[in-house]
Parts: C-alpha cells; sequence; structure tokens
C-alpha cells in the first residue's frame, strides 16, 4: 500500500509515535510518500532514520491512505493538499482537542491493523467553495490562495477597525445584513471549531448543512442560521476601514469591500477514514467531556 504522510513540524515530543508509526509501515514493505517539510524535520530535527519510496513537494501525488500527524489544523492543510484527488485520510491526534484527528498515539497499532485487515469505514464530508466577484463588474477575481474549506469560511474585521456589515442573500433571497465583527460558514464538519467557540450549533457531519453564525453580533436578536447544503450564500461587505478579512480554514487575506462573495458546496467531498464502530457522539461526548464530573 502507499501511504501519503503529512505531519506537524512543531511537536517534537511526540517523536515516539512517529517513529512507530513509521517502523510499523515498513514492516509491512509499505510505500511510504512524506511531505518534503516533515521529512526535513524527522530527519534533522528528531533524527529518524526513514527512507520514503518519495518526497512529496506538490500537490501531484498519489497514494491509497493519507495520515495526518498533528492536530485538527494538520488535518486542515492535508486535506488542502489533497483538494480532489478522493484519497482517504485518517487523522493521529498529536495535540490535544481533536474531532478530525481522532486516533491517539496509542492506538496507532490498531488503526495500521484494521487499515491493512479492511476494517474501516468511509465518511464524505462536504466541502465549501468560495468564489470571488468585483462588486461594480460582476467579473470573476482571483482567490488569494486555496478557495476550498473542509471546516468553515470567516469573514472578519481587520484587527484595528470597527464592527463591518455583511449584506447576506441566501439564493436570491435576503437574510439579514449582520452588524458584528464577522460571520462564520461552517460546514458540517466546521460546526465544532471556530463556529462552536461564538456559540454555533454543533451539526452531525453527514447532515447535508450549513452553518451561518455572527461573531459578536451588534443585536442581541442574531442568532445562528442552519441551512441547507444545495444553498447559495452571497456576501456583501461594508467597512469603515474599506476592507476586510476572509479566512479559508484559517488561511486569512484581506480583500477590499468592492469585492463580494460567493459561498456554496464545493464539486467534490473530503473522505475521512474513520474506525469501525468508531461514532461522531462517541467523539463529541470524549472531546466535549459530557457527563464527566471532576468535583472532588
Amino acid at each position: 500500500m502507499r501511504f501519503a504522510i503529512f505531519g506537524n513540524i512543531y511537536q517534537p515530543r511526540k517523536s515516539n509515535a512517529i517513529q512507530k508509526l513509521i517502523c510499523m509501515l515498513e514492516e509491512r514493505h509499505a510505500e511510504l510518500l512524506i511531505d518534503n517539510e516533515f521529512y526535513r524535520f524527522l530527519t534533522q530535527q528528531l533524527q529518524i532514520d526513514v527512507h520514503p519510496s518519495e518526497l512529496i513537494t506538490d500537490n501531484d501525488f498519489t497514494a491509497d491512505i493519507v495520515i495526518s500527524m498533528g492536530g485538527d489544523g494538520t488535518f486542515l492543510k492535508a486535506a488542502s493538499r489533497v483538494g480532489d484527488k478522493q484519497l482517504p485520510i485518517v487523522g493521529i491526534n498529536m495535540g490535544r482537542l481533536g474531532f478530525l484527528a481522532d486516533v491517539s498515539p496509542d492506538e496507532i497499532e490498531t488503526m495500521i491493523n484494521d487499515i491493512y485487515d479492511g476494517r474501516y469505514e468511509l465518511e464524505h464530508r462536504a466541502v465549501l467553495q468560495v468564489d470571488f466577484y468585483d462588486g461594480n463588474s460582476g467579473k470573476p477575481i482571483q482567490c488569494k490562495g486555496y478557495p476550498y474549506a473542509l471546516n468553515d469560511v470567516a469573514i472578519l474585521k481587520h484587527d484595528s477597525s470597527s464592527m463591518i456589515s455583511i449584506h447576506t442573500e441566501i439564493g436570491r433571497n435576503y437574510l439579514t445584513t449582520y452588524q458584528s465583527d464577522g460571520i462564520i460558514v461552517a460546514t458540517p464538519t466546521g460546526s465544532t471549531a471556530y463556529s462552536l467557540s461564538v456559540g454555533g450549533p454543533i451539526l452531525e457531519p453527514t447532515s447535508g448543512t450549513i452553518g451561518i453564525t455572527p461573531v459578536a453580533a451588534h443585536s442581541l436578536n442574531v442568532r445562528p442560521v442552519v441551512l441547507r447544503d444545495d444553498c447559495e450564500i452571497s456576501l456583501q461587505v461594508s467597512s469603515r476601514s474599506h476592507n476586510y478579512l476572509v479566512a479559508i480554514d484559517g488561511r486569512s487575506a484581506s480583500y477590499s469591500e468592492d469585492v463580494r462573495l460567493k459561498i456554496q458546496k464545493a464539486p467534490f467531498q473530503t473522505i475521512v477514514l474513520k474506525r469501525q464502530n468508531q461514532t461522531f457522539f462517541q467523539t463529541l461526548r470524549h472531546k466535549m467531556m459530557w457527563g464527566a464530573d471532576n468535583r472532588d
């Protein structure tokens, strides 16, 4: 089997888990494709002896399974490198709270055995596509980076500016004009990320929905909205500073208020590899510590 491996380069204390994974795959004579930056981290900083079949220097690669070693942020980066290749991604959680990276280091051996024995399930997760247009001419504008989000698209004010106004339409229907620090448009996968931290709803990952959650809304009447994921969301931003930020899975860039956005479901999905009998609700209870009583 061919495994493409991406990893967090800021977690040297997790070297034992990384070494364990590589040894297990090499014992099975797997082909290892390792991200070039991660390979330098492994060999130069961790002094791990690894012999990949090839190094991944761009997004032109093929594999049977993609492994992300890090937290959810590392998983999102791996997903952006996979793009529309439809390769299953499994996340080994080397950080703290992880909904996408939900395999713990002590489960690595079980995970690899399960993969080789075919004991796993594949979940297809919706991705958001962001298109940019000139507000005057209506002509398309090039996105400053990768225009797809597995988690969310956040439209935010610049740090030094006052709140922004976000004229929002769903299809051809006017919804509202948000007066706030911004809004977050989240997939069900991203509903437990930034959106959750500002009071957004938790959405089941395969529910076929999109959530819109305001960030520090000026009015207490403004509440999160859940839509079908076949809706098209159009946004026009006004700001005293005449610009605003767009963060696509955390990759942020500044745009002029003359640029309007269209957000819709992408024509492809991200495939997440899950162990059998592992459900979203089990992960949710564990990560959110529901039912735990830490009182003395």
